[in-house]
């Protein structure tokens, strides 16, 4: 393995991220979703086939097609502008000044080293400076950046990004806790750690706003 290959590989045993953009090449959205599709349902057949396995079976005939849609359609969806979600704002006219988190949003992510699900929970909060957003559209929000090959720590990034561009503030915060499978089902497989990240942006910064973030985290909400 030349000295390069060395370093590529301990960047993906060590789960570093490059960036915190997404790396997309220029010519990514060139071909239809259809068109790659069929690309990726040969590769697959391709994998499987290298592998051994027999595509004749019934069990596995349908298995290249269904990984190819479920890549381009579900788990990797996030990675088509076209889905984004709107993310409408409305005027804070009852003049909520405080501090608003959505606890507890569920993560469902891919880890792009090893392609192995990344599976969590997102605590998200900001501080209005004139314009809330709706709280679907929070949930909506980290969904979509979680639904691309993902680093967990670019993740926590591109939410909270995102949420200061919607509301025009720097007041919002993000805490992120996951298991990753490539830790917990290969490698040191060790299935009760956890990974937390955390991202904060202006007030948020300060001690007696971050601590009072994740005293709301830690309130017992089960009704």
């Amino acid at each position: 393995m030349t000295n390069n290959e060395d370093f590529t590989d301990e960047v993906g045993h060590n789960h570093f991220a490059s960036s915190d953009q997404t790396p997309l090449r220029k010519d990514a959205f060139d071909k239809t979703d259809d068109e790659k599709i069929e690309l990726i349902k040969k590769n697959v057949e391709d994998i499987l086939t290298t592998l051994g396995m027999d595509l004749m079976d019934d069990s596995l005939k349908g298995t290249p097609n269904r990984v190819a849609k479920m890549f381009v359609k579900e788990i990797f969806g996030g990675l088509n502008p076209n889905k984004k979600p709107s993310s409408s704002t409305f005027e804070n006219k009852y003049k909520y000044n405080e501090m608003l988190v959505e606890k507890n949003i569920t993560v469902y992510s891919t880890c792009e080293h090893h392609l192995l699900p990344i599976v969590g929970r997102a605590h998200v909060a900001y501080i209005s400076k004139g314009t809330v957003v709706g709280l679907s559209k929070m949930n909506r929000i980290v969904d979509y950046y979680a639904k691309r090959p993902q680093v967990q720590e670019r993740l926590t990034i591109q939410i909270v990004k995102e949420l200061q561009k919607v509301l025009n503030t720097d007041d919002v915060a993000c805490i992120i806790d996951a298991k990753h499978l490539c830790v917990n089902s290969r490698g040191i497989r060790d299935i009760e750690s956890s990974t937390v990240t955390a991202e904060f942006g202006g007030k948020f910064k300060e001690e007696a706003t971050k601590k009072e973030f994740i005293e709301y985290i830690k309130l017992d909400t089960n009704f």
